[in-house]
This record gives structure tokens, sequence and C-alpha cells, in this order.
């Protein structure tokens, strides 16, 4: 493994931290997430012309720039500092490799060069709070156990009478669905008898498609209540007679390794970010005619703060290079920006209590983030257990 950046990633790196730090401040992130988008539309072109952010993943035949996964993950870490609302994660890290990877040459053909030029953004709906065992990053997403078994919840999928498929149900928890141009919706189909959940693509303006904007903790993650009455669709993919629910599992699965890796980056980029207020701020303040941040405890708990945050650092850049790791980085990444958000609050003090303060975005980001992709107990569980860390050695012979 060669963990030295190249020219490129440092420039790309260098280039995305100027533009984010001239027009995502704090007051500007607060600002954005309360439009109707939930994002700063101008911003977000402006990262698809500059830097064809949206596309760094995506194959250059399409449209990309032809990256490789590492380089998108270098990137979230400079959009994780800012804490940069954007439709960046549910459309580059769920949506695009579900298309590649499951979409025939006519659909990847159609969606990816729009995907990757940031015109269309898209959203990955799963019934319930289920996204993270959908992903298989706190469980196997085994079929039909996430996704509502087939009798009753979730989506339900029939075929049409124009050929083309009807979706019946609703997903509770849509990042970025209350805008999104497409939506990929895990639906079941095939009855009771032969229950699969497949992947269709749903547009923006397809009748029966309700779609409503939740509140929720983290303001930077907007979710949405998507519902789907008689909803026209079509399907991920070529041919729904032969196709089997291990296709999509295994691609969800990988899209989540992916996502893993990419979600600790930017958890890594914002404790950093977090660490990096706090010790601005116990440099200034004064107590007992001295910086605070000169007196031994409190060295002590910021020296403790930069080794975590140091430490998730390194193993979110190893899960960019092996992305099986994914979510073992991610653990560590979430619990150290839990961690520095929870002690950047204690270290601003009387005024970092306020519910207003900067400091309290980033614990609104760790507390939102655990509950969607973790907790971080349960990712470290899935993780021994995929690499039988507790499997007795009959149950290995067995294997």
């Amino acid at each position: 493994m060669d963990a030295a950046f190249t020219a490129e990633q440092d420039e790309m790196r260098r280039t995305l931290r100027e533009i984010l730090g001239k027009r995502c401040g704090p007051d500007e992130v607060k600002t954005a997430v309360r439009t109707a988008a939930g994002h700063d539309r101008e911003l977000w072109q402006q990262l698809a012309r500059q830097l064809g952010l949206p596309g760094i993943a995506v194959a250059e035949e399409y449209g990309g720039v032809g990256c490789t996964p590492a380089d998108l993950v270098l990137a979230c870490e400079e959009t994780g500092r800012a804490l940069l609302p954007s439709p960046l994660l549910a459309t580059a890290v769920l949506a695009v490799p579900l298309i590649t990877a499951l979409g025939t040459a006519a659909q990847r053909s159609a969606l990816l060069p729009p995907l990757a030029a940031g015109g269309l953004t898209a959203a990955l709906a799963v019934p319930g709070p289920a996204l993270s065992t959908a992903l298989a990053l706190t469980g196997e997403n085994t079929p039909g156990e996430w996704a509502g078994g087939g009798r009753a919840g979730g989506v339900q999928a029939r075929p049409g009478e124009d050929g083309g498929w009807r979706l019946y149900g609703e997903a509770a928890q849509v990042l970025d669905g209350h805008n999104a141009s497409l939506l990929l919706v895990a639906a079941h189909t095939g009855g009771f008898a032969r229950s699969r959940t497949l992947l269709f693509l749903v547009r923006e303006d397809a009748p029966g498609l309700a779609r409503s904007r939740q509140a929720t903790l983290d303001e930077t993650r907007p979710q949405a209540r998507i519902q789907l009455r008689d909803t026209p669709a079509e399907l991920l993919g070529a041919d729904a007679d032969n196709a089997t629910d291990e296709a999509v599992l295994a691609a969800l699965a990988a899209t989540g390794r992916t996502a893993a890796a990419v979600l600790a980056a930017e958890a890594v980029g914002a404790a950093g970010q977090a660490l990096a207020r706090t010790v601005e701020y116990v440099r200034q303040r004064e107590q007992f005619g001295r910086p605070i941040g000169s007196f031994q405890a409190v060295k002590h708990r910021l020296a403790d703060l930069y080794v975590q945050v140091q430490a998730a650092r390194s193993a979110a850049y190893y899960a960019a290079w092996d992305p099986r790791q994914g979510g073992l980085a991610l653990a560590q990444a979430l619990e150290a920006l839990r961690i520095t958000a929870g002690e950047a609050i204690q270290l601003h003090g009387g005024i970092g209590f306020t519910w207003e303060h900067d400091a309290h975005l980033y614990f609104k980001r760790a507390a939102a983030d655990e509950l969607l992709f973790g907790p971080v107990h349960r990712l470290r569980a899935h993780a021994a257990h995929r690499s039988g860390l507790f499997t007795t050695p009959q149950e290995k012979v067995a294997v």
C-alpha cells in the first residue's frame, strides 16, 4: 500500500478546501440547509463545473472524471470539514455505483452523464430505518429481512398493463429524497411464493409519488418520506423474470463498503475541524489572567482528541485503499467525531452549551450519522462476525 498522495490529489484537496472556505462557512451552511433544496444549488454547480465532484468515480466514457473511489474519499474529507450540505452522498456515493453495477447499457448511457455533470440528482429509497442493513454495514442484507419480508410493509412492485411496473408503499428516511430528480427504490416483487427485492427507477414527476421533507436532528443530512401509490417505475436492469435478488444484494453490499469509507472520511474531516476550532478558542479564551489552553488539564484533553482523530484518519485512508475495512473505519471515525464534538462543547464553556453555537453542528452530525449508519458497536460486531473473530475452530472447519 502506498499511502502518499499524488500531486493531482493534493491539488484537488487544495482547490476544494479553498472553494469551501469561501462559500461554506457555518453561517452559509445554516442558511443553505433551510432553503427548499436543502443545499446551495450555485455552490453544487460550481463544484460540478470546476472539479467534476459528482462524477469523480464515474467512468470517463459516461462523462465522469474516471478517478478511483479513493479520490472520492479524499474529496469527502474536505466536504466533511465544512459540513457541506449537498446531494453528493446520495447521488455519487449511493446511487451511481448501483446504476453502474445493475443498469442496462441504455440506462447507464442515459443516466450516468447527467449524474456526473451534477444536473441530475438521485436518492436511494429503502423501507424504514434500514439503510445501514441494506448496505450490509451493521448486518447481512439477507433477502427480505430488511425490506419488509414481502408480506406487509416496505414497498411492493407488480407488473403493469403497459409492460412497466407499479409500486406501492413508502420509505420513511430517504437521504435527499425531498428533491432528488431520480429515486432508486428497493421493492418486493414476485409475491410471497417468490419474493425478491429488486431496484426500480422512479422519476420525480411520476404520478402517485408523494414526498415530504422530514424534520431531522442534523439539517445537513436532509431526509424525506416517500409514498408511492400505483406509481409507474422502471426496473433497474434487464430481465425481471430471470432476475434474482442476489445480484441486487451484492451490489448494495459493495456500495455499502465504499460508502463506509466515504462516510468515515467525512467524519474525520468534521472531527478534525471541530478540534481545530476548539484549539483556536482555548488559545484566545482567558481565565485567571492566562489562556485556558495553557492549563495542563486542557492540553491533555486536546492531545487525547488529536491522537483519536489521527487514528481515525489513518483508518479512513486505509479503507479507501481496501473498502472491505470500511465498516471498522466508519466505527472508529464516528466514535472520534462524537467524542471530539462533545469535548468541543465542553471546552467552549457556557457559550458552547447554547444550541445555536457552531459546535453543535458537529455534534448533530455525529449523533445523526450514528443513528443512520451505526451504531458504532453494531458496526464493529458485524465486522468481527464477517472476519470470523468469534468463530470457534470447529465452525471454521465446517465452513
